[in-house]
């Protein structure tokens, strides 16, 4: 029978900055609490670290996260955006990438990020549980999967890079929509590849 692969724990501990951050939080001349007086994290810091790998690796919503980690979705927003600065300068998450993106220069660092000059975009789809407020209920079914989702839109490079990633979007919101709202600007020399559902509503070429 075949055994499932373990999962090693993560350990941000183990980065240098972690005591730099909790110092310069600790010591903001702006503080309006004694230190140690705020609510504590419900969860550990490898736990929130875990939280944001889950997120950017299957790009779950923060409705079902707030579920897995027994916290609220406004808790599991805080802890992505505080611990994430410190995954960045480790990890190609997608904000790192465009930016590196916008910053391109020369045609060889146009090759590496973009071999064949070709980046591909699509849609994909979250299911939430559903929603106990009618009008969300409404606003987040999705005809296509026909459970309740959010959805989010994906670029990436011809080695599966994501370069950009969308908010999430309700999950009735057309694709076209979602790519008029937000979509990546790349250097005119890439050929974005599209799925057919956004050519035939929009006359987009894709590749």
């Amino acid at each position: 029978m075949h055994q499932p692969t373990r999962i090693q724990h993560p350990k941000p501990t183990n980065n240098p900055k972690i005591p730099h951050i909790r110092t310069k939080t600790t010591t903001k001349n702006n503080r309006k609490r004694n230190i140690g007086a705020g609510h504590p994290f419900k969860q550990t810091l490898t736990d929130r670290l875990l939280m944001l790998l889950i997120y950017y690796h299957l790009y779950t919503s923060p409705t079902l996260l707030s579920y897995l980690f027994g916290v609220s979705q406004s808790g599991v927003l805080k802890n992505i955006r505080r611990i994430e600065p410190l995954v960045r300068e480790t990890l190609p998450l997608p904000r790192k990438e465009y930016d590196k993106v916008k910053k391109i220069e020369s045609v060889t660092e146009l090759k590496e990020m973009f071999p064949d000059f070709t980046a591909f975009l699509d849609a994909t789809e979250q299911e939430i549980p559903r929603p106990k407020n009618k009008h969300k209920r409404k606003t987040h079914y999705s005809g296509k999967k026909k459970k309740h989702t959010v959805k989010t839109q994906l670029t990436v490079n011809k080695k599966g890079l994501i370069v950009h990633k969308s908010p999430h979007a309700k999950g009735s919101t057309h694709d076209y929509v979602l790519y008029k709202h937000c979509h990546p600007r790349l250097p005119e020399e890439v050929v974005l590849g599209l799925d057919l559902g956004y050519q035939d509503r929009s006359g987009l070429s894709g590749v």
